[in-house]
C-alpha cells in the first residue's frame, strides 16, 4: 500500500516493463523491415522468353512452361528441362553434395533450382516452382534457429555472474559476523541495551532479531546485482540502432549494433554493389588503328567490318531484339555481351540478318578457364571459326593482322609489342580488354560426325581488333 511504500515495488515493476516494452518493440520493427528487405533481396530478376522475346521478369513470377536462356555463373531459378545448350554443364553440389560437375545434354535434360551453371549455356523449359520444386521441398523442411549470444550479452552474463558470486560472499560473512555478535551479546538495541542476553531473552524476540538480521544479508545480495543493467543497455542499443537506420544501415536485432560496432574490416562485392553492372566500349583497335570515336568504322575496308560484324554476331551468347515499329533494338545478355552488342549495333551491325547468312556448326563457350569462346560458321563456300575473349591470350595465338585496306600482315614482333603495350594502356585504366580474331577452315577438315567433340582450331588466327 501507500503507506508502507509501494514505490519500490511500483519502480521495478516499471523497470522490467520498460526493458520488455522496449526491446520487443524495437525488434518487432525491424523484424517487418527486414522482412520487407529480404524479399527485396530474394526478388532476383531473370531473363525469360515470351512470345519470342527476351524480357526481365521476377524469380517470383516464374510459371510452368516459361522458357528460361541460361549461361555461365547463373543459378537455375526453377526445376526444369534443358531444350536446347552448347557445352552445357551444371554444378549440382548444393543439392546433391557432389562437387563433380554434371554435363547436361538430351539424354540427360533435368535440371534442377538452386543449381549453378558450371559451363557453356542454353535453354531450359520450366516445369515446377515455388515448393514444387526439388530445393522449395528441402527448404521446407529446415528451419532457421541461431541461439548465439551477442558478445555483449556473454560480458554482462560474466559481469553479472562476478557479481553475484562477490555479493553472496560478502553478504554470507556479514551474517556470519553479525549472528555471532548478537548471540554474544555484543549487539545494543536503539536505546542502548544489550539485543540478546542468553537465558533472559525470549525465544521469540531471539528469532525476530535473527531474522532481521538476515534481512540485511538479503539486502546486499540485492542491491549487489543491478537490475539497471539490462535496461540501461537495451536503451543504448535501441539508441544505437536509430542512429545506424539514420546512416541508412537496416538492423534487424537489437543486440547486432554492438557486434557491427566491433568491425573494423567490411567486405563488399563490387559488381552491381559499388557500380550499376552496366558496360559500354569507350576504346577500340581496329587494323592496328585507334578509333577516335570508338564506333568510327568509315575509313576500314568492308572485308574487315562483315568479319568483325559475323564475329560478333555469331559468336555471343547474347540477343538483340529489334522491335517491328521500328523503334530502339533491346540488348540481352550478360554485361560485357550488352557491351559488345550494343558497340556492333552502332558500327552496322543488323543482328538478325548476320545470323541468318551461316550457320552454326559448333560452339565452345567462354568459361572463366579459358578466358575465350569459339563459334565454327558456315556458309554456302566457307568455314569461318571467330574467337573472342581475354586480349593477351587471343593475341598470343594470332599470327598476322588485318590493315585498314583489308590486307592480311603477318604478325611481327614489333607489331605485337606495340598491341601488347595498348592491351597494357587499356588495363592501367582499369578496362577490360577484349580480342577478336579469326581464322578459315576448310570445309574437308570439319568432321560429319561428332561435332560435339571436334576442338576448335586456335593456333594459326588473324587478328580483327580489340576493345
Amino acid at each position: 500500500g501507500v503507506k508502507d511504500g509501494w514505490y519500490d515495488g511500483g519502480s521495478i515493476f516499471f523497470a522490467v516493463f520498460l526493458v520488455i516494452f522496449v526491446t520487443a518493440t524495437s525488434d518487432y520493427r525491424q523484424s517487418l523491415q527486414f522482412q520487407h528487405l529480404n524479399e527485396e533481396k530474394q526478388n532476383i530478376q531473370v531473363e525469360v522468353i515470351r512470345g519470342g522475346k527476351r524480357v526481365g521478369a521476377s524469380i517470383f513470377d516464374l510459371v510452368v512452361g516459361d522458357v528460361v536462356p541460361l549461361k555461365i555463373g547463373d543459378q537455375v531459378p526453377a526445376d526444369g528441362v534443358l531444350i536446347s545448350g552448347h557445352s552445357f554443364a551444371i554444378d549440382e553440389s548444393s543439392m546433391t553434395g557432389e562437387s563433380k560437375i554434371v554435363h547436361k545434354d538430351q539424354k540427360a535434360p533435368m535440371l534442377m533450382s538452386g543449381c549453378k551453371v558450371a559451363d557453356g549455356y542454353g535453354s531450359m523449359l520450366v516445369t515446377g516452382v515455388g515448393t514444387n520444386t526439388e530445393w522449395g521441398m528441402l527448404m521446407a523442411n529446415l528451419s532457421e534457429d541461431i541461439g548465439e549470444e551477442t558478445p555483449l550479452q556473454v560480458r554482462l552474463n560474466g559481469v553479472a555472474t562476478l557479481i553475484g558470486i562477490v555479493g553472496l560472499s560478502v553478504a554470507g560473512v556479514v551474517l556470519v559476523v553479525l549472528w555471532i555478535r548478537y548471540f554474544t551479546g555484543h549487539s545494543n538495541n536503539p536505546d542502548g541495551t544489550t539485543a540478546f542476553v542468553a537465558g533472559t531473552t525470549g525465544a521469540k524476540q531471539g528469532f525476530m532479531g535473527a531474522i532481521s538480521i538476515f534481512t540485511i544479508a538479503v539486502t546486499i545480495v540485492v542491491v549487489a546485482v543491478p537490475e539497471g543493467l539490462p535496461l540501461a543497455v537495451t536503451l543504448t542499443l535501441a539508441y544505437s540502432m536509430r542512429k545506424m537506420m539514420r546512416d541508412k544501415a537496416l538492423v534487424r536485432r537489437l543486440s547486432s549494433c554492438e557486434t557491427m560496432g566491433s568491425a573494423t574490416t567490411i567486405c563488399s562485392d563490387k559488381t552491381g554493389t559499388l557500380t550499376l553492372n552496366k558496360m559500354t566500349v569507350v576504346e577500340a583497335y581496329l587494323s592496328g588503328t585507334k578509333l577516335n570515336p570508338c564506333d568510327n568504322t568509315g575509313m576500314m575496308s568492308s572485308s574487315v567490318a562483315s568479319l568483325l560484324v559475323e564475329g560478333i554476331a555469331q559468336n555471343t551468347a547474347g540477343a538483340v531484339f529489334s522491335p517491328e515499329n521500328g523503334g530502339a533494338a533491346e540488348v540481352a545478355g550478360a554485361p560485357t555481351e550488352k557491351a559488345i552488342l550494343s558497340w556492333g549495333l552502332k558500327i552496322g551491325m543488323n543482328f538478325n540478318d548476320v545470323r541468318s547468312k551461316s550457320s552454326v556448326l559448333r560452339v565452345l563457350p567462354f568459361n572463366s578457364v579459358k578466358k575465350c569462346g569459339g563459334v565454327a560458321v558456315q556458309s554456302d563456300t566457307y568455314v569461318h571459326i571467330h574467337w573472342k575473349g581475354a586480349a593477351e591470350l587471343v593475341l598470343a595465338s594470332c599470327k598476322s593482322w588485318f590493315s585498314i585496306d583489308g590486307s592480311v600482315h603477318p604478325m611481327s614482333s614489333d607489331k605485337y609489342n606495340e598491341l601488347k603495350r595498348s592491351i597494357d594502356d587499356m588495363a592501367m585504366s582499369s578496362l577490360r580488354c577484349i580480342a577478336f580474331a579469326y581464322c578459315t577452315c576448310e570445309l574437308t577438315m570439319v568432321p560429319r560426325e561428332d561435332l560435339d567433340k571436334w576442338q576448335l582450331p586456335d593456333d594459326n588466327l588473324t587478328l580483327l581488333g580489340m576493345v
